[in-house]
C-alpha cells in the first residue's frame, strides 16, 4: 500500500508530460488539413483557445501574427518528418503565461475602498442624492471593473503609440 501511494505523488516526469502534451496538440493540429496561412493561423489560435478554456486560472498569450507567419513559412517548406519538431519548438518558445501588470494589480486593490469612500462622499451632496439608491453590492464591482477596463485601455493606447514606428 505504501509503495503505490509513493508513486501517486510523483506523477509523470516533466519531459514526458511536455512530450505527451505536444504530441496530442500536434495530432489535433495536423487533423485540420492545413493548406493556407489562414488555416494555419486559425489552428494555432484554436490551440491557445483550448489551453485557456481547459486550464482554470492560467491563461496563455497567443504569439503575434508575424511570429505565426514566420513559423508557417518554415513549416510549409519543411519536409513532413520535420514538421512536428518545428511545431513543438514553435509552441515551446511561443507559449507565454499571461501576466497581470502592476498597474492592473494596484488598480484592482485600491479601487474598491476608493469607490466606497467616493460613494459615501457623494451621498452627502444634494446633486447626487440619487446615488443612495444604488446598492453597494452593485456600485463597488461596477466601479472596479470600469477602473480596470480604463487602465487596460489606457495602457494599450499608450504602449501602442510607443510600439508603432513614427512615419
Amino acid at each position: 500500500m505504501g509503495m503505490s501511494m509513493s508513486f501517486m505523488g510523483k506523477g509523470l516526469p516533466s519531459t514526458q508530460m511536455v512530450s505527451f502534451v505536444m504530441g496530442t496538440l500536434y495530432k489535433q493540429f495536423v487533423e485540420k488539413d492545413i493548406k493556407s496561412f489562414e488555416e494555419f493561423h486559425m489552428a494555432i489560435l484554436d490551440i491557445f483557445n483550448t489551453f485557456n478554456s481547459a486550464l482554470p486560472g492560467r491563461h496563455y498569450d497567443a504569439p503575434s501574427r508575424k511570429d505565426i507567419e514566420d513559423c508557417f513559412a518554415r513549416w510549409k517548406k519543411a519536409p513532413e518528418a520535420k514538421r512536428k519538431e518545428l511545431f513543438v519548438d514553435f509552441m515551446k518558445t511561443s507559449v507565454n503565461l499571461s501576466r497581470l501588470d502592476d498597474s492592473a494589480m494596484v488598480t484592482g486593490v485600491v479601487t474598491p475602498p476608493a469607490a466606497m469612500a467616493a460613494k459615501r462622499a457623494a451621498e452627502n451632496l444634494p446633486q447626487l442624492k440619487i446615488i443612495k439608491m444604488v446598492p453597494d453590492v452593485v456600485f463597488v464591482p461596477t466601479a472596479t471593473v470600469l477602473a480596470l477596463a480604463s487602465v487596460k485601455l489606457t495602457r494599450r493606447m499608450f504602449l501602442g503609440s510607443i510600439a508603432s514606428p513614427s512615419t
